[in-house]
């Protein structure tokens, strides 16, 4: 399998089995899940009808739950069974999605303190990464 991928450390011992196509679909659907979420809560001061039904907008986190369900089973998975680092993936990918939103739906512009979070977010993820341990 061309996705799965053994890590050896300096001392060439086996790491952990990191299967990057997992993670890739897991991260891609904690994305998807998120945008989804931005629209579902923040949706109320974008569109009117959205406003005027919030009880059909509190039916879509039905299949939002559903959504980050399958994220967190494919990110566990890509981290080879670890919890921790496909919970750092959900909430980077939860932020990067809220600077966009934020910024293209209400023309807040992203300031420096928010670039310095995002830029953390995404030191956060390469940590989870590419830092191996025994």
């Amino acid at each position: 399998m061309i996705w799965l991928v053994l890590n050896l450390n300096r001392n060439g011992c086996k790491n952990k089995i990191m299967n990057y196509k997992d993670l890739f679909i897991g991260a891609s659907l904690y994305f998807l899940g998120q945008l989804i979420t931005y629209w579902q809560l923040n949706g109320q001061f974008i569109w009117e009808w959205f406003k005027k039904n919030p009880f059909l907008i509190a039916c879509m986190g039905i299949p939002i739950s559903y959504i980050f369900i399958a994220a967190t089973k494919y990110s566990v998975s890509g981290f080879d069974g670890q919890m921790w680092p496909q919970r750092f993936v959900g909430f980077a990918t939860g932020m990067i999605v809220y600077a966009w939103g934020t910024n293209h739906y209400f023309n807040q512009p992203i300031d420096t303190k928010t670039a310095v979070s995002l830029v953390l977010c995404l030191i956060l993820i390469t940590i989870q990464v590419v830092w191996k341990t025994t």
